[in-house]
């Protein structure tokens, strides 16, 4: 079944199938978006082979110090990759938090304003820094 969605339509993150429909479960228009975005939010550079560049990269990010220079750093990658991987929205901030860094969370909240609707919308991306909340491979 073709979608008429002029913001996209891709596969829903993660992937869920349909047994009864014996399809994948999409998502279209303002949800394909933020699953983008997520996606792109977790995949480490290489991971994807056609496009090594693809992704946020924090990874590495796990073990370093929380000062204004890191959270700096952290913000313009993630500007960067956005910019470069997502063109349907235009970034309007992005805020690294810190107040649960004692914890291993680091939150990345996104306001972002997609281009062809100029609806606003936020999103908060948890990134875990520390090694035991790394999910196995």
């Amino acid at each position: 079944m073709a979608s008429s969605s002029f913001l996209g339509t891709g596969w829903s993150f993660p992937p869920t199938f349909d047994r009864t429909l014996g399809q994948v479960l999409m998502t279209s228009d303002a949800a394909d978006i933020q699953c983008s975005l997520q996606i792109l939010l977790s995949t480490r550079h290489g991971e994807r082979v056609l496009l090594p560049d693809f992704g946020c990269d924090l990874e590495p990010m796990m073990f370093e110090s929380m000062s204004t220079t890191f959270i700096t750093y952290v913000q313009n990658l993630i500007q960067t990759s956005i910019t470069n991987y997502e063109p349907r929205i235009i970034l309007n901030s992005v805020h690294v938090s810190t107040e649960q860094a004692a914890d291993g969370v680091m939150l990345v909240e996104l306001d972002y304003t997609i281009k062809s609707t100029n609806s606003r919308f936020n999103m908060v991306f948890p990134y875990y820094l520390t090694e035991g909340n790394v999910p196995n491979p």
